[in-house]
């Protein structure tokens, strides 16, 4: 029995009815988690899908307006537990690190959507926790970032001509920066799936 985990963090509808999603980092990302699905069910480990809701805000993230549910082509089979997190890692609002627990499993790979958002907020305290985090980088969605002083209001338009705004490469590059060699192996979805030998990235 594997001591080993995917965990698919986030992958919903509710981030496909944001007007940003036409600038998403990763758009191939529902091929890029079912690769890894694959690659995790043929070798016997399990896998948890987490989902983020925001019940009574009237949000995309509210469960009464139906978007908290994986994106279309994404399907858990018998066995897989999916969860329902408020917080944004998947460990403090879910009984995540029970089931975990009683699986045995201590390795811990994480994808998902956001890069720097949820999944490396769920990367930190899987670490910490005590597990082994490996971080598919490529198999994680984020957005252009804007500058702190934008007004919430800012439009998709104002965000992208904003010279201070991050891209979805920054983020994801300052993302892998911040975590490799600290909270987890940082590897992509060739490498983790055995496309790719480790180390042979060009």
């Amino acid at each position: 029995m594997s001591r080993a985990a995917l965990v698919v963090i986030d992958v919903q509808e509710s981030f496909r009815q944001r007007p940003i999603w036409a600038h998403a980092s990763q758009p191939d990302i529902v091929r890029q988690v079912d690769r890894l699905v694959d690659a995790a069910r043929r070798r016997g480990d399990l896998v948890v899908w987490v989902l983020h809701a925001e019940p009574g805000s009237g949000t995309v993230f509210d469960p009464a307006l139906g978007h908290v549910r994986l994106i279309e082509g994404l399907t858990p089979v018998a066995g897989e537990p999916t969860l329902v997190k408020t917080s944004h890692n998947a460990f403090t609002t879910t009984n995540l690190q029970q089931i975990l627990t009683m699986a045995g499993i201590r390795d811990l790979t994480v994808c998902g959507i956001r890069t720097e958002q949820c999944v490396e907020t769920t990367t930190r305290v899987g670490c910490d926790l005590g597990y082994e985090m490996t971080f598919v980088t490529d198999a994680t969605v984020t957005f252009p970032t804007p500058h702190r002083d934008l007004p919430p209001t800012a439009t998709v338009e104002e965000i992208l001509a904003d010279p201070r705004t991050l891209s979805g490469e920054e983020m994801t590059a300052r993302t892998e920066y911040a975590l490799a060699g600290r909270f987890a192996t940082v590897r992509t979805v060739d490498e983790v799936t055995g496309a790719t030998p480790v180390g042979a990235r060009s």
